[in-house]
């Protein structure tokens, strides 16, 4: 059986009075890629900010949630730990993240070597090894360090940055690195480029990710496990095998008609109706206003989290016993 590295246990958070991410549960082990997969607002972001410990202020995880982290002897429950504590001994060096949106997150003014010198100074580590790591990094990142540490953000392109982004993260030497969305607003090409890139660094370094994505074509390729994520929920949690070719959500089934395999000619399918607001979330299951397949219970009570076969989990009344 597979050592777990974290688990989510019964994680709820609320902005304001209102719950956007609602009973999670998930098990990442050591050494895979799990993808959680969802339309964008259903709260990926949120649960990957959970971990990091980097919500707003305004957000409020309530007090019975746990992240549990399993690589020191003892399982550490990491939002009890203090943040001093969590700042200097989880956070980057323990689990890093490539946060959405990071392409614009590099300093325009400085030069990339001058990334990694700021990110070592605050971490304490010393100036000669960190570049030497930085180096190596580069390279295992397929760039050229002697070139890329002198240039200044402005003067690389989209997949060079988040090569960069990924390098950085990687300096204090992560077990855990979080991918939140890390091929938007890239070309295709550079895309596929990027992946096959992440399973290379995964089997060199011995890492484990936790990927982020609204584009479920996406993880096929590099997730071991994915959780479909629908307004705040897990809907379906299986190996990438099932999700894909034996789905049992109408949420999943519909994320996949969406998607033209190689050969079709077709328009692709929508999911009708859109994603509900937080603050007026429908009773019964959440995803009932748009499911073909919607009955009366769907409406009233919301489907308990089964496994419908061997590691094979899904929230829906067309499974559960009524």
């Amino acid at each position: 059986m597979s050592e777990i590295l974290l688990g989510v246990k019964n994680l709820n958070v609320s902005y304001f009075n209102t719950k956007v991410v609602s009973n999670i549960y998930f098990n990442i082990l050591k050494g895979e890629t799990y993808a959680l997969v969802g339309e964008s607002g259903c709260g990926k972001s949120t649960i990957a900010s959970s971990i990091m410990r980097t919500l707003p202020e305004i957000a409020h995880i309530d007090a019975d949630s746990q992240i549990l982290y399993y690589a020191s002897p003892h399982p550490v429950d990491l939002l009890k730990v203090p943040e001093y504590e969590f700042s200097n001994n989880f956070r980057w060096r323990e689990i890093a993240m490539v946060p959405q949106g990071a392409l614009n997150s590099l300093n325009p003014t400085i030069r990339i070597k001058d990334h990694f010198m700021e990110t070592a100074r605050a971490h304490n580590l010393d100036k000669k090894e960190a570049l030497e790591k930085a180096w190596k990094l580069l390279e295992a990142v397929k760039l050229d360090p002697h070139r890329v540490l002198s240039l200044y953000p402005i003067e690389m392109s989209g997949g060079m940055k988040q090569r960069v982004l990924i390098a950085l993260a990687l300096l204090l030497n992560p077990k855990l690195l979080i991918l939140d969305e890390p091929t938007t607003a890239l070309d295709v090409l550079t895309q596929r480029e990027i992946l096959i890139m992440l399973n290379e660094l995964k089997a060199k370094y011995g890492l484990t990710y936790m990927l982020i994505s609204h584009d479920i074509a996406l993880v096929a390729d590099i997730a071991d496990r994915v959780a479909i994520i629908y307004a705040g929920r897990i809907v379906e949690e299986s190996n990438v095998e099932n999700i894909f070719y034996n789905p049992k959500h109408p949420y999943t089934i519909g994320l996949l008609k969406a998607v033209l395999k190689l050969g079709e000619f077709r328009e692709p399918e929508t999911i009708p109706g859109s994603t509900p607001d937080y603050r007026k979330l429908p009773p019964g299951c959440k995803f009932h206003p748009r499911c073909p397949f919607a009955m009366d219970i769907c409406r009233r009570e919301e489907p308990p989290f089964i496994e419908v076969e061997k590691d094979h989990f899904v929230s829906c009344w067309l499974y559960a016993k009524r």
